[in-house]
């Protein structure tokens, strides 16, 4: 089996709950078709840098798999014909790297350096 890592672009007027669901799904898919989902991640809801079906937003999610050519090509077509999912990014890979991802680590130290900046709360004597 070779590993992959999958990207999706859900529409952006479906809930957060409805598109951790779609990863759930799609995972399915792979595990019914003999395939292993290694990892996944919700991204959230971000602005896109150009209109896609009309939307400017869309509910990224990330999933690292183990699985057969076959698994992953029946994952692509079915989100292909779902009415949800605007885009598909399939890349197969040598390793997956450890830890969490790029777009996941920047957020972290984005939230960071937000705390870092905050006032503390004022102390009346």
């Amino acid at each position: 089996m070779s590993l992959y890592e999958h990207v999706f672009i859900a529409r952006q007027d479906l809930s957060n709950t409805q598109a951790e669901g779609l990863i759930e799904h799609f995972g399915q898919v792979l595990a019914d078709n003999g395939g292993k989902v290694v990892d996944t991640e919700y991204w959230g809801l971000k602005t896109m840098a150009y209109k896609i079906n009309k939307n400017r937003k869309g509910h990224y999610a990330f999933v690292k798999s183990d699985s057969p050519s076959p698994a992953v090509q029946e994952m692509e077509r079915l989100m292909r014909l779902h009415d949800d999912v605007m885009r598909v990014m399939t890349i197969k890979v040598e390793e997956h790297e450890e830890g969490p991802s790029a777009v996941v680590q920047a957020k972290a130290a984005k939230e960071e350096r937000g705390q870092r900046n905050a006032r503390p709360p004022r102390r009346e004597d």
